[in-house]
């Protein structure tokens, strides 16, 4: 099996339309031990949720902007299960005033939270599960992206975050090679979401999509993406690090909408 007895951590887990949801599945479908994190009111969401998987897993409390949270995480997995295989980090979020077109008008303050969640976090994570995933021999990083090599419509300052995330992604590929762990991100195309969902004049994206990728998209179906996240999870690319792999139909590789053949 793909991801046989790997030991994967999945943050992001908020309903079943969640990329990290399905991940999870497919993941525990292909062999995996799987503990999902979740904070706050979320925590309640993310406990109900997991027992829709086929073999529902542990929920530990995660606020990426936590340090004492993260110390917990790892003391939590390191008795569980002394090493960690894989991460994947699901995590973004921006105030409302940092979306929806009025860039120029964003305060610091809310453009520091959405880089402090939907960037910085990835490091941090990453850090803070180092030693685990030494100790399982490598192991891989895997973060969740959206092209970050356009302006978007209302997408604003998460887009800066995700071109942040990209670069994040990078550093600690370089720093983390060393060890054989593998760092990489997946650039999803547009999904609905809870994220997505919040996002004013993200429709305007979903809409064109579909016919800009030569492969289609179906902005429902999350599983495309979450195969490639647990193709990366796994040990079949032990070569790949530093990567952004789009699962978007192929979209960002065409410069115009594919006209209908004649």
């Amino acid at each position: 099996m793909l991801l046989a007895d790997k030991r994967l951590v999945i943050t992001g887990v908020l309903n079943e339309q969640s990329i990290a949801f399905s991940v999870a599945r497919l993941a525990q479908e292909a062999g995996a031990q799987v503990v999902l994190t979740g904070f706050g009111r979320g925590l309640r969401i993310t406990e109900r949720i997991a027992r829709r998987l086929p073999d529902p897993p542990p929920v530990l409390e995660l606020d990426v902007t936590e340090p004492a949270h993260h110390r917990a995480l790892a003391a939590d997995l390191e008795e569980r299960w002394g090493a960690v295989d894989g991460v994947v980090h699901a995590v973004a979020f921006a105030p409302e005033t940092a979306l929806g077109g009025d860039f120029l008008d964003t305060s610091w303050d809310d453009v520091a939270t959405a880089l402090r969640v939907s960037t910085y976090s990835f490091a941090e994570l990453s850090a803070t599960l180092t030693p685990l995933l030494r100790a399982a021999g490598g192991g891989s990083v895997v973060g969740l992206d959206f092209d970050a090599t356009r302006a978007w419509p209302a997408y604003d300052w998460m887009g800066v975050a995700k071109a942040g995330l990209e670069a994040t992604a990078r550093y600690v590929a370089r720093d983390l090679g060393p060890q054989g762990t593998r760092v990489n991100l997946v650039a999803a195309g547009p999904l609905r979401t809870v994220a997505a969902k919040g996002i004013e004049g993200f429709a305007d994206i979903e809409r064109s999509w579909g016919e800009q990728a030569p492969l289609g998209w179906d902005v429902t179906d999350a599983e495309p993406v979450a195969r490639t996240v647990c193709a990366l999870l796994s040990d079949w690319l032990p070569a790949t690090t530093g990567m952004v792999v789009h699962a978007d139909g192929g979209a960002h590789a065409i410069g115009a909408p594919t006209p209908p053949a004649s």
